[in-house]
């Protein structure tokens, strides 16, 4: 499985490489910013700092976004210490009104996939473990840009497989963890990024 998981974040890593460099000189307006670099700031709260880069593609009203995460730079929630990575890639499509003056801006629809690996202190063997998950999610979001700044917010949920950790949480999604249950393939996704339009 795990050999399996590497061959798929491989492929989507070349896919996203191509798509950023086949769209590098689609759209160059004064004044029109179609890129963004953002920070998920509550990630740092719960052990981890994301970056992500997201490109407009605003002859089809769409944008493609890639976020990486240093998972153990950050607030170590829960004092398991963990050190590893997420990759996710994510596809918006806008929906509603849309500019192309402000190719980054409103509501929008995307499936995602997001890749996490990292090590802990597990508290059930008292020993260091591996958490290896892929989920694939569908998110609903809004993102609002006023002159370069944007501000970004989303939720959602999808299927997950994987090695899973103690915890459920995987420095990207949460496995279902409420009201008594546990499920390690439902993964749910929320949170807000602030960003730089350039």
């Amino acid at each position: 499985m795990p050999l399996l998981i590497s061959i798929i974040m491989k492929k989507i890593g070349l896919f996203l490489l191509a798509l950023l460099l086949a769209t590098s000189t689609l759209y160059s307006q004064e004044g029109v910013y179609p890129n963004a670099v953002k920070i998920t700031f509550l990630s740092w709260g719960s052990g981890s700092t994301k970056v992500s880069y997201e490109r407009a593609l605003p002859t089809i009203q769409q944008s493609a976004e890639i976020c990486a995460s240093l998972i153990g730079a950050g607030y170590d929630k829960y004092h398991n210490n963990p050190l590893g990575f997420t990759l996710r890639y994510g596809h918006k499509f806008f929906v509603g009104d849309y500019s192309a003056e402000r190719p980054l801006d409103g509501f929008y629809l995307r499936p995602e996939a997001i890749y996490s690996n990292y090590t802990y202190d597990s508290a059930t063997t008292h020993e260091r473990t591996r958490a290896e998950m892929l989920a694939l999610l569908a998110t609903a979001g809004y993102q609002y840009t006023f002159g370069r700044f944007l501000v970004d917010g989303w939720v959602g949920g999808g299927y997950a497989l994987g090695t899973p950790a103690d915890t459920g949480y995987h420095h990207g999604f949460q496995l279902w963890n409420w009201f008594g249950t546990r499920n390690d393939h439902i993964a749910l996704s929320f949170s807000i990024r602030l960003g730089w339009c350039f």
